[in-house]
């Protein structure tokens, strides 16, 4: 196996993503898009352009578009050089023997992205579905994730032989294999790196079979399949063997079923961490807020402990939650959100205000509960009471801090792209 790949650091060979301070974390996230060519020289140089266009546009990761050539006759191998030194993004993988699967395997267990990907050469799926086919993946949300025709929402352009087939292949694969995702064939897959590459070894096609095997080995390993649904145009040009791809097929599905029913079907995939299933940004949010969070309490329970001595329980409790309130929402305004400058500020605090009065109603109405069923407690009652009503209020408040208050997104109308060169 031969391979050009262009350097272009950090890391080799890939386009570099916006550099706003709300996408800082975004550009070490690698999504690598293969794409499978066997003599397409007609059509390779206007795709991958087309592509990889639309990547630099509109994808908020850095990314590497990576042509596998298998084995092809014509000049496909040369065109796929040529854009290899045109774009820094794209690389190219020359392959020896045929076969999609022998191609997407190759590249698959060598990448260093954290969400591997493939689409076929023509382009048929409309990337406007790109996006929301990797996001799951890099939220942890799913392991898998494919373009559907026959999903809900999906719009196809088709004639009726290949619709025809197409239905009754995936109705095969739901009666006879209990797959429950819907369009196993569909040129449009992705994955997180770390379980495609968990899966490969027990992967055994080399050719149109290896998508299907792919998935049935990912249920039945226990992984999230995400599906989206796509617009799909047939591509008239199409030189798929039909019959010789659905023989492959049922003798690849007898196989895995045999397997299946032997009860080594299966592949050991990483555990699936809490950190990996949290939204975007979330895992580096928490621990920050967390600490934040402890030491606000601590400084709002000595205020409040200072202040009882003084005053009734709800005044010393509004204002020890009014004073920790301000320097909570400055503390992780900087630290938690990484929002430095005066710019909004007054707003910030403001808005961080609303969650000051759920915090405040949170924890008068626990003191109210209390002093109605006792006259006089105890103040370290109420101040076990106080740190439970704090906790849940504590909640709402980073709820509200994150998806609104410090939300990246508010007044963001048109995001600049840093296009490659």
């Amino acid at each position: 196996m031969s391979q050009v790949i262009s350097d272009l650091p950090p890391p080799p060979g890939t386009h570099e993503a916006p550099t706003s301070a709300s996408a800082a974390r975004q550009r070490t996230r690698l999504v690598e898009v293969v794409i499978p060519v066997y003599n397409e020289q007609h059509v390779l140089a206007a795709s991958v352009e087309r592509l990889h266009a639309y990547l630099a546009e509109n994808l908020p990761y850095p990314f590497r578009i990576t042509i596998a050539d298998n084995a092809s006759t014509d000049a496909t191998w040369q065109v796929a050089l040529d854009l290899a030194g045109r774009f820094a993004a794209v690389g190219a993988v020359h392959l020896d023997q045929k076969g999609r699967g022998r191609a997407l395997r190759a590249v698959w267990q060598a990448s260093e992205a954290e969400v591997v990907a493939y689409m076929d050469v023509d382009l048929s799926t409309g990337l406007e579905a790109f996006l929301p086919l990797i996001a799951p993946l890099m939220s942890g949300h799913s392991d898998l994730a494919i373009g559907s025709r026959l999903a809900k929402g999906a719009a196809v352009v088709r004639g009726p032989k290949r619709e025809f087939i197409s239905r009754t292949y995936n109705l095969l694969l739901r009666s006879a294999m209990a797959a429950r995702f819907s369009d196993a064939q569909c040129g449009f897959k992705a994955g997180r790196a770390e379980i495609v590459k968990a899966l490969l070894p027990r992967v055994e096609d080399q050719a149109w079979f290896f998508d299907t095997e792919l998935l049935l080995l990912a249920e039945r390993s226990g992984l999230r399949i995400h599906e989206v649904p796509v617009d799909w145009v047939d591509d008239p040009d199409s030189r798929v063997d039909i019959v010789r791809t659905a023989k492959d097929d049922l003798r690849g599905m007898w196989r895995v079923g045999r397997q299946a029913l032997q009860g080594g079907f299966r592949a050991p995939v990483p555990a699936r961490s809490l950190a990996a299933q949290l939204p975007q940004g979330m895992r580096y949010q928490i621990p920050s807020f967390a600490v934040i969070g402890v030491a606000s309490t601590l400084a709002y329970l000595i205020l409040y402990w200072l202040l009882r001595a003084a005053s009734p329980a709800y005044i010393a409790n509004t204002l020890a939650l009014a004073i920790t309130a301000v320097a909570n929402t400055a503390a992780n305004r900087r630290y938690t959100f990484g929002v430095t400058g005066g710019a909004n500020a007054l707003r910030h605090q403001v808005e961080g205000g609303v969650a000051f009065l759920i915090g405040l109603a949170l924890t008068n109405g626990a003191l109210g509960l209390l002093h109605a069923a006792s006259a006089s407690p105890a103040h370290s009652v109420e101040l076990a009471v106080l740190v439970a009503a704090n906790a849940m209020a504590t909640l709402v408040r980073f709820l509200l801090m994150r998806a609104w208050v410090f939300n990246p997104r508010r007044g963001v109308h048109h995001p600049t792209t840093e296009r490659a060169r």
